[in-house]
């Protein structure tokens, strides 16, 4: 028959998702460590957990050698003998039993605290194990409490945090109340919850599309980016493997029923499906919709710039809220896009072009009218008159 205290270690085991063996470990540490502080010397104390009685035995381990230098930790050959026979060679190891009956309460203290260390770091390094594969996944959580602003909920057995800046502003959650997360991280050292779960991480709203719709779960229809003002707006950009198939049709559904359950799990988040293209002016084209374009051109292509001409009502919209819309599109795309009215564009072509013509005009005119050699020798010969006169008066003296 199990002892009681083999099949408290084995509930104790299934409890917590550990091995029975890395809690008899650690009551194996434990005594040993409440040992050392009892007896206080140099012997080589090493523990063993009997199953068949449930009690842990001690011993003290001494080397056989020729000539002792230590006594606590070594034994001679002829000592060896006397108590083994020849059997006792040197180099081998006899084992000494000592009482643990002796320890104490305080010793039993410390044993205690040393089981629930060891039990907690082995619990840990267990989900650690588990979850770090998962980073990435949606899994549903149940809301446990609150903690300065973070949610601590309950995944299973194990607890999890939702701290406040992966949380949506436009969400509000009461205890008991079911979410779905996506794994962000697992911490490995960390004191309370080791899982750390997000809301707002563009992952999530991939993970929710790949649930929602068969296209993209079996690899027919493809997300290329996802990008996200949680609570807010979002964007995602699809595309289709197969010419039949359109990808924006897909993820929507029929009468929007797919994109509707997204949106719903999100809280009210909008959310703007646009087809994926190669060709960056299409693309950053579909990601400014619901914004009709009229003109899109590239700046600079090394530094991915864009501007992007719109009509003048459809500027505020094009722009969002705040620059929303704009700075998700970017975002998406990866090119830093100027929105201009038409307006806009008209006056700045004009002004473009008065100042090309005011700086040109000089130039065009003495293209025109370049001058002839008559008017050479005229130039030449207004500053004649100057040097003749003292010629003049000098003959006139002469004369008289």
């Amino acid at each position: 028959m199990q002892n009681p205290l083999m099949q408290t270690i084995e509930a104790l085991a299934k409890e917590k998702g550990i091995e029975p063996d890395m809690i008899i470990t650690a009551i194996e540490d434990a005594v040993l460590t409440a040992s050392r502080k009892y007896y206080k010397t140099n012997e080589n104390l090493k523990t063993r957990f009997n199953q068949e009685t449930g009690q842990v035995d001690l011993f003290a381990i001494k080397h056989i050698v020729k000539d002792v230098d230590d006594p606590s930790t070594q034994i001679s050959l002829k000592e060896a003998q006397d108590l083994y026979g020849d059997e006792a060679e040197v180099d081998m190891e006899i084992e000494f039993p000592k009482r643990t009956d002796v320890l104490g309460r305080i010793a039993a203290q410390t044993a205690k605290q040393v089981i629930f260390q060891k039990v907690r770091e082995a619990e840990r390094e267990n989900i650690y194990a588990e979850y770090n594969q998962r980073i990435g996944e949606v899994i549903n959580s149940t809301v446990k409490r609150f903690e300065s602003g973070d949610l601590i909920v309950e995944i299973g057995r194990v607890e999890a945090v939702l701290p406040r800046k992966e949380q949506s502003r436009a969400e509000s959650y009461t205890p008991g109340e079911r979410i779905r997360a996506v794994i962000k991280g697992v911490n490995r050292s960390a004191k309370g919850p080791q899982i750390v779960l997000s809301r707002t991480d563009p992952a999530l709203l991939i993970k929710l599309f790949e649930q929602e719709v068969p296209e993209i779960y079996d690899g027919t229809v493809m997300i290329r980016g996802a990008v996200r003002e949680a609570g807010d707006r979002a964007k995602v950009a699809v595309y289709s493997r197969e010419r039949d198939v359109d990808p924006v049709g897909a993820c929507v559904g029929m009468k929007g029923t797919r994109v509707q359950a997204i949106i719903r799990e999100l809280r009210g988040e909008k959310i703007d499906i646009v087809e994926w293209s190669d060709d960056p002016i299409l693309f950053v084209t579909n990601a400014l919709s619901p914004a009709k374009v009229q003109r899109v051109s590239i700046v600079d292509e090394k530094d991915r710039v864009m501007e992007v001409v719109v009509e003048d009502k459809q500027l505020s919209l094009a722009i969002g809220k705040k620059g929303q819309n704009v700075r998700l599109a970017a975002k998406l795309t990866g090119w830093r896009i100027d929105i201009k009215s038409e307006e806009e564009k008209r006056k700045e072509v004009e002004a473009q072009f008065g100042a090309l013509e005011a700086g040109d005009a000089q130039a065009q005119m003495d293209a025109l009218f370049p001058d002839t050699p008559a008017d050479a020798e005229q130039k030449e010969s207004a500053a004649e008159p100057e040097d003749t006169q003292p010629a003049e008066a000098s003959t006139e003296v002469e004369q008289s």
